[in-house]
């Protein structure tokens, strides 16, 4: 029996795990405990750890990620920048730009939320990364895993998870980050500033919109076109009101499966000789630098718009110009309702919101374009 079992140990995996795979459980263990008893992220967090745990798994006798095995198969979504795009499909079929177009004046918010990225691409590049790891590592500033994803993905694929994971993280964090860089850099008084009612904007102008943008963005950053046309393509689905059925398909089945299979890949990747290396920890320490800059930014940008606006502008939605569609302006206001119960800045605060996500695509296309 002693010869059997000894026989059965060596055709298992228990052999091959390293105490870096055991490490990779722990962190795998608290990113399900974050998502589930902590309900942050859970549509993300959730398949990312368990593809980390699938990851881990000694690969010497699963071949999951040889030629041929399944993780082979399924990173060729990512590898090919497949994902990404359908995922802006499904955002863009979610997304009400109505709020943008009403009050076209925050757009600019959305803009200098994004400085965040180009401050971390600076950085990374000072502390030695190459350009384009740089450029992976300043898009975490964006907030949005997935244009992390597509950007390191052809950019920098051996930094894949330590970025994608730590996008995520910080966007999973957007509850705790946002009040405490918002509240250090706006008054009490700021943050009671009401606006007026948003004005209706029309069916017309809704269809026209992604029709518009689409053209000029990608006659502007052509190298966008992947992430802009798709975002697009999904919101005139939206607006258009009589394909209900595409709407649904891009919304729901679309978005939730390339959700599920991206997140997995990404977990799965993030294999203990690639991720447990002190360039992560680096990854992690610019990621949370590009996310802070992001968020101040949008906020000051407010700041010194309101010098020379009549109306003025409550600064906490500067910080809403990262592209966390709709938590980050969720979040702005439930900071203004603490300073006064009766402020509603929700609508104004998903301008820069959705604003935000066009900004970081088109942030995205500058690195491709000017980065070889």
């Amino acid at each position: 029996m002693l010869e059997g079992l000894i026989a059965f140990f060596q055709q298992s995996a228990f052999g091959y795990v390293t105490v870096g795979n055991v490490l990779m459980y722990f962190v795998a263990l608290l990113l399900l405990y974050v998502a589930i008893k902590k309900d942050a992220e859970p549509l993300l967090l959730i398949p990312i750890a368990f593809g980390i745990i699938l990851g881990n798994i000694p690969s010497q006798l699963t071949r999951l990620f040889d030629e041929g095995g399944l993780f082979w198969y399924l990173n060729m979504g990512v590898t090919k920048g497949i994902y990404p795009p359908l995922i802006f499909l499904g955002i863009g079929a979610l997304t009400d730009f109505s709020f943008m177009l009403s009050y076209p004046l925050t757009i600019f918010l959305g803009g200098a939320a994004q400085i965040g990225i180009f401050i971390t691409f600076i950085l990374a590049k000072i502390f030695g990364f190459s350009l384009k790891q740089a450029a992976s590592i300043g898009i975490i500033g964006g907030a949005d895993g997935p244009t992390s994803i597509y950007i390191s993905s052809q950019f920098a694929p051996e930094l894949l998870s330590s970025i994608a994971i730590a996008a995520y993280s910080y966007i999973a964090l957007i509850p705790i980050l946002q009040p405490v860089v918002s509240k250090i850099l706006t008054t009490k008084e700021e943050r009671k500033i009401r606006m007026g009612p948003p004005r209706r904007v029309s069916k017309t102008e809704r269809i026209l919109f992604p029709i518009i943008v689409t053209i000029v963005s990608a006659l502007l950053v052509p190298q966008s076109l992947s992430l802009i046309g798709m975002l697009m393509l999904g919101n005139i689905l939206r607006e258009a009101g009589n394909v209900k059925r595409l709407v649904e398909a891009a919304s729901r089945y679309i978005l939730d499966t390339v959700t599920i299979i991206l997140m997995v890949c990404v977990g799965a990747s993030a294999r203990a000789e690639i991720f447990l290396k002190p360039q992560s920890l680096l990854i992690f320490g610019l990621g949370a630098l590009a996310f802070i800059c992001s968020l101040s930014g949008g906020i000051l940008f407010a700041k010194f718009m309101n010098l020379f606006l009549k109306q003025k502008i409550n600064p906490l939605i500067g910080a809403a110009g990262v592209s966390a569609v709709p938590d980050s302006a969720r979040v702005a206001q439930k900071i203004a309702q603490e300073a006064d119960p009766t402020n509603f800045i929700l609508m104004h605060a998903m301008s820069p919101n959705v604003a935000g996500v066009i900004g970081l695509a088109v942030a995205a296309g500058v690195f491709l374009a000017l980065i070889k």
